[in-house]
């Protein structure tokens, strides 16, 4: 138990470090924003090139992990997006709903729980497997949104543009042909990406605490607590049984768990709000898994820690 908040709690301080930073006024909202930015266009694309490019391609990718947390996530999206269905949610609701139950923060705390978990290995497996899921989290997502809507013709626009200029799909990218053909990584280069992505995973959860406000707490919170516990615990539970089927197991299989078991991405907030759906549920979805995020970990850090994973 002591391994596993010493896993869990930095990370949830570093938010709260956030959150207090803000509510001092020590700097303004604007701060955070800018931060948000830096960290989504810069700091994480440069931390995934370098993690993912000095990886040996050939043992670090697991093409059945990627199956199965893909796998994971399209049964959570059909069964968020079939119940608002069946309850007849209006369609802004319904599309928060749905986007909330399965988009999680894999890049800005689900990397950053790995590597405190895991290192530098773990790190570098869960940022090749970002790679691969955050196209599908993207396709995924636009589908909650316009398909309640009935802009099928959007649709596809969406998904293009998404995947097209996402930062984060582009390093991964880049990280991974570098390792799969092997290029070699200069020292100066190499001590260059040392020094900038320090600061990557620090700043991400900062920027998360400053983005947390108990005033955002204005959507639905019934139907926030049932897209919560879909994202923290149904999602993590038929992720794990796909791989156990798929025969995915050791660090690939605890990378796998703890990936998928990462809250709402704060990004479900910019899109509801981009695309027509209900911001004020969405926001509220990102907070309360955030918050609760910090119990789920512990239990699945747990349950790994128990099967010496």
């Amino acid at each position: 138990m002591l391994n596993v908040c010493e896993i869990v709690l930095p990370v949830f301080l570093i938010i709260g470090l956030g959150y207090t930073i803000k509510r001092t006024g020590l700097v303004n909202g604007d701060f955070f924003a800018q931060i948000n930015k830096l960290v989504y266009y810069v700091c994480l694309p440069l931390l995934l090139v370098y993690k993912i490019a000095g990886a040996d391609f050939s043992s670090s990718f697991n093409f059945s992990l990627v199956i199965a947390t893909s796998a994971g996530v399209a049964c959570c999206f059909a069964l968020a997006y079939l119940y608002g269905k069946w309850r007849s949610f209006p369609a802004p609701v319904h599309g928060s709903f749905c986007q909330g139950a399965f988009r999680g923060n894999l890049a800005y705390i689900g990397l950053a729980i790995v590597f405190n978990a895991y290192g530098d290995m773990g790190l570098t497996r869960a940022g090749i497997l970002l790679g691969f899921l955050v196209p599908v989290l993207n396709f995924f997502a636009i589908l909650a949104l316009v398909l309640p809507q009935q802009q099928q013709q959007t649709s596809l626009k969406e998904i293009i543009k998404e995947l097209v200029t996402n930062p984060l799909i582009l390093a991964s990218l880049a990280g991974i042909l570098w390792s799969f053909f092997q290029l070699p990584m200069p020292v100066i280069l190499d001590r260059t990406f040392g020094i900038a992505t320090g600061m990557t995973l620090p700043l991400a959860l900062i920027s998360i605490g400053g983005s947390f406000s108990l005033a955002g707490l204005k959507g639905d919170i019934c139907k926030a607590a049932l897209a919560v516990s879909i994202k923290l615990l149904v999602l993590p539970l038929i992720t794990g049984i796909f791989m156990v089927l798929l025969n995915v197991s050791g660090l690939d299989f605890a990378v796998g768990l703890l990936m998928a078991g990462a809250p709402t991405a704060v990004a479900t907030y910019i899109m509801a709000c981009r695309m027509g759906a209900d911001g004020d549920l969405a926001g509220t979805i990102v907070m309360v898994a955030t918050g609760f995020s910090a119990v789920s970990y512990t239990l699945l850090l747990l349950f790994l820690k128990s099967y010496g994973i």
